[in-house]
């Protein structure tokens, strides 16, 4: 063999060894990286959890509280169903919930008041038209009671109060 082959086949060699070490390098970075990303999404969507349950953990609390006083008559079903209906729609719950079918007195009457003007805005309104809102609202009341209260009953069991609100006393 000339000089010339074998130092063009040493030169070679050292190319393909150098290209392979660099190869190898950037596979190793490539999957450090990927473990770090894969770290880091793992830590998002544990502070996600984190903030849903304590999300949750508050609008149970109002949703909670909302009932107890809906219970007790220290809120107008129309109120609390408001509230309670808009509270419970932002919940998140672990498996989905037809809420309509679980809360039937709630949501039916949510759907009367849902529409009607309140503070400000009922201002805008002559005194016989408010007159006939309130009165619609009120047979409703009245039509739902039950049912409402049915459902006071599982809105109570289902959506624990937080520690020290338990104990809201209504006068």
């Amino acid at each position: 063999m000339s000089t010339g082959l074998v130092i063009a086949v040493i030169c070679g060699a050292a190319i393909i060894a150098g290209l392979s070490f660099y190869a190898g390098k950037l596979l190793w970075q490539l999957k450090e990286q990927k473990a770090l990303i894969a770290k880091h999404q793992a830590e998002q969507a544990e502070k996600l959890m984190q903030a849903r349950q304590q999300r949750n953990a508050k609008l149970a609390d109002s949703i909670n509280l909302l009932a107890r006083a809906m219970k007790e008559k220290q809120c107008e079903y129309s109120e609390g169903c408001l509230r309670v209906w808009v509270l419970i729609s932002q919940y998140s719950f672990a498996d989905e919930v037809k809420l309509p079918e679980v809360y039937p007195g709630v949501h039916q009457m949510y759907e009367v008041v849902k529409d009607m003007p309140t503070h400000d805005a009922r201002k805008k309104y002559s005194k016989k038209e408010v007159f006939k809102m309130d009165t619609t609202r009120w047979r409703a009341e009245e039509q739902l009671e039950q049912a409402i209260l049915d459902d006071c009953e599982k809105l109570v069991a289902q959506f624990q109060a937080l520690p020290g609100s338990e104990n809201v006393v209504f006068q």
